[in-house]
């Protein structure tokens, strides 16, 4: 498997925002807490690959109840072992 990034975003001059207190026009504060973003990514990528593969896999053997998708799982297995 392979997983791709962007490069983190970078804006050296704030954006114009608005002081929610004074509601007078304001300047974003510039601040980058984020400096490696591979620990967060590897979490999100394992999420995402769990959610295609569940997915994928009630495709293939999804039914109206558990029980059902349980079934027909067995019965792949079991027509799998035939050949």
């Amino acid at each position: 498997m392979r997983g791709l990034l962007k490069p983190i975003s970078t804006l050296r001059r704030p954006l114009e925002s608005v002081d929610l207190e004074t509601r007078e026009p304001a300047l974003a504060a510039y601040e980058r807490s984020d400096v490696c973003v591979v620990p967060a990514a590897g979490v999100i990528g394992e999420a995402m690959v769990s959610i295609v593969l569940a997915q994928a896999f009630l495709e293939k053997f999804g039914g109206d109840s558990l029980t059902e998708t349980r079934r027909n799982y067995e019965g792949y297995l079991e027509q799998v072992k035939s050949f």
